[in-house]
C-alpha cells in the first residue's frame, strides 16, 4: 500500500514538513535538499537537530506551518 501525501516534486528547500507512518508522527523538520530523480529528500529534524534522508513512498509527507519557536522570534516584542 502506497502512502498518500506530498511527492518530492511538490517540495522546496525551506518547506516545513511532517512525516507520518501508520498514524504516528515519525519526523518533523525543514527540508534542506530534494533529489526528485530518486524521489528522496533531506530534512533537518526539529527534535534531534540531525539530518534525515526521507522516502515519501514509505511515509505520508505533509506540509506544516512554520514552527512556533521560529514564528515567535519574528513577532515584535
Amino acid at each position: 500500500m502506497e502512502a498518500q501525501g506530498i511527492s518530492t516534486a511538490q517540495l522546496r528547500v525551506g518547506d516545513n514538513i511532517e512525516a507520518w507512518h501508520r498514524g504516528r508522527l515519525f519526523h518533523r523538520g525543514r527540508v534542506t535538499g530534494v533529489v526528485p530523480a530518486l524521489e528522496l529528500f533531506w530534512i533537518l529534524d526539529a527534535r534531534t537537530g540531525t539530518r534525515k534522508l526521507l522516502d515519501p513512498e514509505a511515509l505520508e509527507i505533509r506540509h506544516v506551518d512554520e514552527p512556533a519557536e521560529t514564528a515567535s522570534r519574528l513577532e515584535p516584542a
